[in-house]
């Protein structure tokens, strides 16, 4: 079965006039997976190591995305799953606004950036034309490059990787990918991911399902929730330390996800 694994934006650290403003992308969603709209400041809670936070900043929309998406080409991905994985690609580059950026990276033996990151959806979809299957899958150093290619770019981060789910001659580990994508500022989806950055997982049965999984995915990426808050415990600098986030919603049959955490230095 294919593992479609998505991305969306993470919460970040901004640093105004020496003071720290954690910033969590939250996105919200119904029980058919749908975005939640009209949600206000008052029905979140965010806590940080467990403790009440104050929530200073709150915004509701659709922001700046910059969205990288990689595909595994390997010969493990078969003559149906290649083609499959290429389509879903096609219509999630199509369901994003003129103004978000995107980038096309491609698995295999090695990892190629196809198209750099630009709003030149023409050129995207030209590199997707031209993927063959080729080499063996590296789905953790993927992972790993997928985030670094992204991160650079402003606005919110996103990684959607396409592939059969399955690892063979990654140099990296899976714990390494983990730690990699703990530290940055990109929100991924990966299974093995999911849970600490705050992701959305995907196993669609078939690969007809992918283009409707891409849509569901680009729909939630549109519409996304801004929290902003000062640490009640102030960050030291010098001292590098992991700090947890959980979101909550006060609101029966909604379900919100947001990274787990961030890394305070």
């Amino acid at each position: 079965a294919f593992a479609l694994l998505a991305g969306a934006a993470p919460g970040a650290r901004q640093f105004t006039s020496g003071v720290n403003v954690v910033e969590v992308y939250a996105a919200a969603t119904d029980a058919e997976g749908n975005p939640v709209t009209g949600l206000r400041r008052e029905d979140f809670t965010v806590l940080e190591d467990g403790r009440p936070q104050a929530v200073s900043a709150f915004s509701e929309g659709d922001f700046p995305l910059s969205v990288a998406v990689a595909l595994d080409r390997s010969f493990s991905m078969g003559a149906k799953q290649l083609p499959a994985a290429v389509g879903a690609a096609r219509t999630f580059l199509g369901e994003l606004r003129a103004e978000d950026e995107s980038m096309v990276v491609a698995i295999g033996s090695e990892i190629d950036v196809l198209a750099p990151l630009s709003r030149d959806r023409a050129a995207q979809q030209r590199a997707l034309s031209s993927l063959k299957p080729w080499g063996t899958t590296g789905l953790h150093d993927a992972i790993v490059e997928s985030i670094d290619a992204v991160q650079a770019a402003k606005g919110r981060r996103a990684l959607i990787l396409l592939s059969d789910g399955s690892d063979r001659y990654s140099k990296a580990t899976a714990s390494t990918a983990l730690d990699r994508a703990r530290r940055s500022d990109v929100m991924i989806y990966p299974v093995e991911l999911a849970s600490v950055t705050g992701g959305r997982s995907f196993q669609p049965r078939d690969p007809a399902q992918l283009n409707t999984t891409m849509r569901t995915i680009a729909g939630e990426l549109r519409h996304q929730y801004l929290l902003g808050y000062t640490p009640a415990r102030p960050i030291v600098a010098g001292e590098e330390q992991w700090r947890t986030i959980a979101v909550r919603v006060a609101r029966p049959g909604v379900t919100v996800r947001a990274r787990d955490g961030y890394l305070a230095k």
